[in-house]
């Protein structure tokens, strides 16, 4: 956490010094995509690209808020009474409001508090820069409170928020990956009952993160209707939930599915398996399992969820095109899609020359260039006292 230029931030903007100092990281995810509101599995990781929030009570009813990934906009402010959801260019209030709003239902009386945010994570590139507001907001509040949440129930409580005020009826995923993130780890999680067992990652293995540029927008309605898609499927499949579902159950119902809940239906229910073989594989070192499954989700996401776009298969391409003689493992899309990132997982040797080639096929291919870059697996969300060195 870079403290003193935050912390100068906090200080010239507020005339006083912060209390605390909150960082929360994005998150990638290896696979298991749009399965996590489906009690299925899916497997995140943090990584070291940051929101990092630097906060101190204000002794009254507001939270005012600065944030210097919006320069052109003022501080903004909200009261704590009455709390409801934000429109406009306030939208963005919604993830700390929201989640303020939560913590009031749990129990959590809010106190006022003056916030500087900044961020190190492109916004709208599916890695999850929401879910990590949401984070760093909830520890917020739980440090001027002097309380302290269980990470899971505060995973929780920030996806509540995002369902109830930013409107997008998301999984529990992001915001346990920014959360409960493990350094060289990724995290088995178990979507039904939000248990989490870490995967450790093969040692001499680099992620790459390519940034399309293409800004997804989750609220739009696209997300919203897979999951509607989802939930008429289930009923005509007449199961209690996605895990219990099989590939002879919707073979057996394919005429009273229709094309596109029987092909949603089988992206769902092989994205469920491919977590757990992936797993084994990370575990065994199977690299060649690792590699088929990340196409094979890749493929069942553009083909079936139709979730995908021109530039993140293109860079999925690339990423192959480059070869796994040249040390790439695999490639896939990472997050909802409809734009954002795209992750690929490459020996540590050729991580350079494979983010050179995603860079240089993409600009031939687009007229613009990808943020590409090499990513460290990192812990979740942390904060501390600013004249502590320890994370709290």
């Amino acid at each position: 956490m870079s403290d003193l230029p935050l912390t100068d931030t906090f200080s010239k903007h507020y005339h006083a010094s912060p209390e605390w100092l909150i960082q929360a990281p994005g998150r990638i995810n290896l696979i298991g995509e749009h399965i996590d509101y489906l009690e299925g599995f899916v497997m995140p990781a943090a990584i070291d690209r940051y929101l990092q929030m630097a906060v101190r009570a204000n002794g009254t009813d507001k939270v005012n808020v600065w944030s210097t990934e919006r320069p052109t906009q003022s501080q903004v402010s909200f009261s704590l009474s009455d709390l409801t959801p934000f429109e406009g260019d306030r939208y963005w209030l919604n993830y700390i409001g929201g989640v303020i709003e939560m913590l009031r239902r749990d129990g959590i009386e809010p106190i006022g508090f003056d916030a500087i945010v900044t961020s190190s994570l492109p916004s709208g590139a599916g890695l999850s820069s929401s879910a990590a507001l949401e984070t760093a907001s909830a520890l917020a509040l739980e440090s001027v409170s002097g309380k302290t949440l269980d990470p899971v129930r505060r995973a929780e409580l920030c996806q509540q928020a995002e369902h109830e005020f930013a409107g997008v009826p998301c999984g529990i995923m992001d915001q346990m990956a920014v959360g409960l993130g493990k350094e060289n780890h990724a995290l088995m999680l178990d979507c039904r009952d939000n248990s989490v067992s870490p995967v450790q990652i093969p040692k001499g293995l680099a992620i790459i993160v390519s940034d399309t540029r293409v800004s997804h927008a989750l609220g739009d309605g696209e997300y919203k209707k897979r999951r509607e898609s989802c939930a008429s499927a289930l009923q005509i499949l007449n199961k209690p939930s996605w895990r219990d579902v099989t590939h002879d159950d919707i073979e057996a119902k394919k005429s009273d599915l229709g094309d596109l809940l029987f092909r949603r239906s089988r992206h769902v229910v092989s994205e469920i398996e491919r977590v757990p073989q992936m797993s084994d594989a990370l575990a065994g070192e199977n690299l060649d399992a690792v590699a088929e499954i990340m196409k094979s989700g890749h493929q069942s996401l553009r083909d079936d969820y139709e979730v995908s776009c021109a530039e993140l298969d293109h860079l999925v391409e690339a990423a192959y095109e480059f070869g796994t003689d040249q040390g790439l493992i695999g490639a896939r899309m990472t997050g909802g899609g409809f734009g954002g990132s795209t992750v690929s997982l490459v020996r540590e040797q050729a991580a350079d020359e494979l983010k050179k080639h995603l860079e240089q096929s993409f600009q031939t291919k687009f007229h613009s260039k990808p943020n590409c870059f090499v990513a460290q697996i990192s812990d979740g969300a942390s904060v501390k006292p600013v004249d502590c060195e320890q994370p709290k």
